[in-house]
């Protein structure tokens, strides 16, 4: 077992792994930044290092300084959450070679599943459905030679990230060379590569994503599907599990895929596996995240298992005995940003001058905010994740319309609560009518405009 982890992250993330840590009895060392000084992770971690000034490259992306912190601190391994390090071979790969534990898979993995196009072709040999498309290319004339060939409307895509950046939807020949090259320079300014590659673009699908953890043996446990498709701007405001769309035969579909994909490619550790799936449940794998995601907790609710526990159980070399677990009633996360919905969702960073968490059976808050905390404006806005359970998907909606009515957070800044209140009162999510534009296209104006 290690005896120490180093957790290279921040906020409600850093807060997750410590309480899992504490419970398997391993000691914990949280890296922070001159802004995060004050930060609940360097309260409640059995140590703290100050690694850098604020800004993310010279702290949470800075390698060099994040191993002196572990070798410092004596951690055996170290844990990099989510965002920031958690998709970079090169740290992984560093890590290693100083004898650190990266909680993870291999960097060797990463760097595959990482290009999606490499990614795409592993499905494909794997025997996945994918949506047609192109193998990664780099000059726009080249993209949009593939554009007519597979037929508009396409989608293009960063090669080497995500979260929205260096991808663009072409609906016509017009104007698509000058839209790919946009594309293209925003993924050279987010991922250091402009690569991109070009897919078909399925109208109206479902984001649908598999939670698996594989150890070291060969094993891989699949642990349910969420529904991630309410976006916007190709970013993810709430996720449930499982899916209202998902049926029994659906299910076992996309649990064979993504066991299969996680075989072939002998993964260790905590991975998703997303699909887009269309009106005719016809489904594509798009790529997976090597790492844990922001909505997580879902599946722990909906399953009963710590994902933290297990991802760092299977960086420990330990068999991971246990089957595909059943679903067991409904969950919801709502993603908390300190955020103006009326305002473009622009971020408001400030003091938390009063702050009230909701609670009561089924209710669960992820955070690292308490009342007095400043909120840095050198960061992701995510400020909490609320995440409700209940015997189906009916009584979870109203669990999470009650919790959200008692979640208070006041002060110079403005949240998401009020947002997320109203989004729960829309027909199309009462009644699961979704897909990856309904937010954009039919409840967003409704919501903003007080429809």
């Amino acid at each position: 077992m290690f005896k120490k982890v180093l957790i290279a992250n921040r906020g409600e993330i850093a807060v997750r792994i410590i309480r899992t840590c504490k419970e398997l009895g391993i000691k914990t060392t949280v890296i922070y930044s001159t802004a995060d000084k004050n930060s609940l992770p360097v309260f409640l971690a059995d140590e703290s290092i100050c690694i850098g000034e604020a800004k993310p490259s010279a702290s949470y992306l800075n390698i060099p300084a994040i191993i002196s912190a572990a070798e410092i601190s004596g951690a055996d391994a170290i844990h990099p959450g989510y965002g920031f390090l958690s998709e970079n071979p090169g740290f992984a790969e560093v890590c290693r070679a100083c004898g650190i534990e990266f909680i993870g898979p291999s960097s060797e993995t990463m760097v595959v599943m990482g290009d999606k196009a490499q990614a795409r072709n592993i499905a494909q040999k794997a025997g996945i459905p994918i949506v047609p498309g192109s193998d990664a290319v780099k000059e726009p004339k080249k993209a949009l030679q593939f554009a007519k060939e597979i037929g508009f409307p396409v989608l293009v895509k960063a090669a080497h990230g995500g979260g929205g950046r260096g991808m663009r939807v072409i609906e016509n020949e017009k104007g698509a060379e000058e839209l790919i090259g946009m594309a293209m320079a925003e993924a050279e300014a987010a991922f250091g590569n402009g690569e991109v590659y070009v897919e078909k673009l399925i109208l109206n699908p479902r984001h649908i994503e598999i939670q698996v953890i594989a150890d070291k043996h060969g094993n891989v446990i699949v642990l349910g599907e969420r529904e991630c498709s309410l976006q916007r701007r190709h970013q993810k405001v709430l996720e449930e599990s499982p899916s209202p769309f998902v049926d029994k035969n659906l299910r076992i579909k996309l649990y064979e895929s993504a066991r299969k994909i996680t075989s072939f490619i002998k993964y260790e550790g905590a991975g998703t596996i997303e699909f887009l799936v269309d009106k005719d449940k016809n489904y594509y794998f798009i790529e997976m995240n090597t790492r844990i995601q922001v909505e997580h907790p879902v599946t722990e609710m909906v399953t009963g298992k710590d994902l933290i526990a297990l991802q760092i159980k299977s960086a420990e070399g330990e068999q991971i005995n246990i089957s595909d677990p059943d679903l067991n009633g409904h969950a919801i996360e709502f993603r908390i940003n300190v955020e103006d919905y009326k305002k473009n969702f622009r971020p408001t960073p400030g003091k938390i001058e009063k702050l009230l968490l909701p609670g009561g059976f089924g209710v669960r808050v992820d955070t690292h905010i308490y009342e007095g905390y400043s909120i840095p404006p050198y960061y992701d806005s995510l400020i909490a994740k609320l995440i409700v359970h209940g015997e189906n998907r009916e009584k979870a909606i109203k669990r999470g319309q009650r919790a959200l009515s008692e979640f208070f957070v006041e002060g110079n800044i403005k949240t998401t609560i009020p947002f997320h209140i109203k989004l729960t009162e829309d027909d199309n999510f009462i009644k699961g009518n979704l897909d990856t534009k309904v937010l954009e296209d039919k409840i967003l104006d409704r919501i903003v405009k007080n429809k």
